[in-house]
Formats: C-alpha cells, sequence, structure tokens
C-alpha cells in the first residue's frame, strides 16, 4: 500500500517537471534553443502565486491563472528583448545569453525583495484521504489534476487550433511556413508565451508542494526538467510530458528506499545514460543531420 501513495506522489512530482519540460521542449522544437532562463520564469510564477494567495487573498485557481496569465507575458518580452535578434547568430550566443538572463532575473528578485524564503499556506485541514485503504496526500492529487488539465489543453492548443497548426509547421520548416503565409516572429512570441504559462502554473504547484518558494528555486527544477526533455526526447511534447512523470516516480522511489540524498543525483545519473545509450530519447529518432 505504501508503493501506491509513493507511486502518486511519484507522478505528482513527476507532473511538476513534465509542465516545466514541456517549455524546454517547445521552444526547441521551434527555434533549436535552450532557454535556460526557463525555470526562472517558474520561479516568478511561484512568487506571483505565493503574493497573489498570502497578500492578495486570492484563491488557489484564480492565483494560478494569473501567475500563467503574467508569465505568459514575462516570457514574450524575454523572447522579443533577448532572443530574437539572436536568431540567426551562433549556438553558443544563444546559449550564452540564455544563462545570462537566468542569472539577471535571479539577482533582481533578490535586490528587489532578498533571498528569503516565503512559506506558501496550506490549502488543506485535513491533508490526507484514504482510498482502499492507501494514505493519499489531498495535495498530491490537486496537483495531479491540475497538471493533467494542463497538458490535455496543450495538446488541443498544439492538434487542433490555429496557432497550435503554425507552431508545427514551423517547427517543421520556418522558411517554408513563412512562404506559406504564417508570421513566424509571431508563433515563436506563442510558443514562448504557452511554455511560460505552463511554467509560472508549476511554480504555483511546486510552492503548494513544497510549501515554500526562493529566488533560487528554478536552478534544480529547471535543470531537472531539462533532462526530463531529453530523456523524452528534446522537441516531442508528449517525450517531455512522460520524461517528467519517469523522472518524479525514480526520485520519489530513491528516496523511498532509504537514499534521499542521492535523489537529485539520480536525475543526472538518468541523463548520463539516457546521452551513452540513446541520445534522442525515447520518443525520439535517430536521424542524420546534413553537414
Amino acid at each position: 500500500m505504501e508503493w501506491i501513495q509513493q507511486l502518486i506522489n511519484g507522478v505528482s512530482l513527476g507532473s511538476i517537471y513534465a509542465l516545466i519540460a514541456l517549455g524546454y521542449t517547445m521552444v526547441y522544437g521551434i527555434i533549436k534553443l535552450i532557454n535556460f532562463a526557463h525555470g526562472d520564469v517558474f520561479m516568478i510564477g511561484g512568487f506571483i502565486g505565493f503574493y497573489a494567495m498570502v497578500r492578495w487573498d486570492m484563491g488557489f485557481i484564480p492565483a494560478l491563472l494569473l501567475a500563467m496569465i503574467l508569465c505568459a507575458v514575462f516570457g514574450v518580452i524575454i523572447e522579443r528583448v533577448a532572443y530574437k535578434r539572436l536568431r540567426n547568430s551562433t549556438r553558443i550566443a544563444a546559449l550564452i545569453t540564455a544563462i545570462g538572463v537566468s542569472l539577471l532575473i535571479e539577482y533582481t528578485v533578490v535586490f528587489f525583495r532578498g533571498a528569503q524564503p516565503e512559506g506558501y499556506p496550506d490549502l488543506f485541514v485535513e491533508k490526507n484521504i484514504t482510498i482502499l485503504g492507501v494514505q493519499i496526500s489531498k495535495t498530491s492529487i490537486l496537483i495531479l489534476a491540475v497538471s493533467i488539465v494542463l497538458m490535455l489543453l496543450l495538446q488541443f492548443i498544439v492538434q487542433k487550433t490555429k496557432i497550435g497548426k503554425a507552431m508545427r509547421a514551423v517547427s517543421h520548416d520556418a522558411d517554408a511556413a513563412r512562404l506559406m503565409g504564417i508570421n513566424v516572429d509571431n508563433t515563436i512570441s506563442a510558443t514562448f508565451a504557452i511554455g511560460s504559462a505552463l511554467a509560472g502554473a508549476a511554480g504555483v504547484i511546486f510552492g503548494v508542494y513544497y510549501t515554500k518558494v526562493d529566488p533560487f528555486m528554478g536552478i534544480i527544477p529547471g535543470l531537472k526538467a531539462f533532462v526530463a526533455a531529453v530523456l523524452g526526447g528534446i522537441g516531442i511534447i508528449p517525450g517531455a510530458m512522460v520524461g517528467g512523470m519517469l523522472l518524479g516516480v525514480v526520485e520519489t522511489f530513491v528516496s523511498a528506499l532509504g537514499f534521499s540524498l542521492w535523489r537529485d543525483a539520480a536525475a543526472f545519473i538518468i541523463l548520463i545514460l539516457i546521452l551513452i545509450f540513446r541520445p534522442e530519447g525515447i520518443f525520439g529518432k535517430n536521424t542524420r543531420e546534413k553537414v
């Protein structure tokens, strides 16, 4: 019974990684950029949710929606200011810029509010419910439910809407999409907006799950989400979802077996193994690149 509880906890944690990983994989799929500032958008979302719930007396869902909207706007600003002019530059220039943007966001937050953590309010008085004799955290169920809804919504946007079709077209061939009348710049901005909104949502549910947020909270989850994206196949949306879930389950079971000090290392051991044995990821295809 305890293993069922741990499995649910692992999937809930993995769904947070999956939401962050989706932003990585969407941006990479469109412009082949690893946006290392994405973890800090996640952090901003966590703080927006905190202030909305504690200072402005909002409920969980309004705070979640506010964080998603503001992070979407923030993501578009980052793309327009920092990345747009580097679209035709070298990969290393864009990568260094992404790291610089990440550090800028972190230390701007520290400058204005300090580095001390903030404590999230408890959403539930009774923390657990019993289902078939298994004690399950209400917080885990809430996080899992919100994450599944957001992932299904993303799949609907990508597969069924006009902007989703434009995103898939630009991902496949940006030049051909431009010739077909698709506004590539707006499509890229929309991709950043959607990915950043998901990261903002992940920041709020991360705060609810771990009950605290701080200016450097995006570093480790951001790196783990990147591992999840690589694990599933970078640039592949279902791969990011599955990679995040798998990573969360592995971490939770590593902790449950008594190796809690190794839980962070487990993610990077997985990254090393996947790069050695299947660098294209679970859902990726091994394709040759023309030189």
